[in-house]
């Protein structure tokens, strides 16, 4: 049974840091994309970051130069280095990956989200 785990979120002041994690676990044979997606109140979910399995990342454009996802292969975990935060980047941010279970098919996995607050 794969799984993603979401942690890290929490309450931070405007201008301020937080990083969110997201550990696939399970019985996985390979991982391509990785990436953060949220979803305000009121609002459809967005994507924000992606990371491929050449290295290269993906952004939306209200987070470029803000936000860096990265990648620990080795532990299946996907990060979210998010900086300068702004009110309007609060949000229920999710871990979504494309996994190869073991002894499965490709397929899309979500994780449970974890609520960032950015408020003064």
């Amino acid at each position: 049974q794969v799984q993603l785990v979401e942690s890290g979120g929490g309450l931070v002041q405007p201008g301020g840091s937080l990083r969110l994690s997201c550990v696939a676990s399970g019985n996985i044979f390979s991982t391509k994309v990785m990436g953060w997606y949220r979803q305000a109140p009121g609002k459809q979910r967005e994507f924000v970051a992606a990371l491929i399995s050449d290295g290269s990342a993906n952004y939306t454009d209200t987070v470029k130069g803000r936000f860096t996802i990265s990648r620990d292969y080795a532990e299946n975990t996907v990060y979210l280095q998010m900086n300068s935060l702004k009110p309007e980047d609060t949000a229920v941010y999710y871990c979504k990956a494309e996994i190869w279970p073991m002894g499965d098919s490709w397929g899309t996995y979500w994780g449970q989200g974890t609520q960032v607050t950015v408020s003064s």
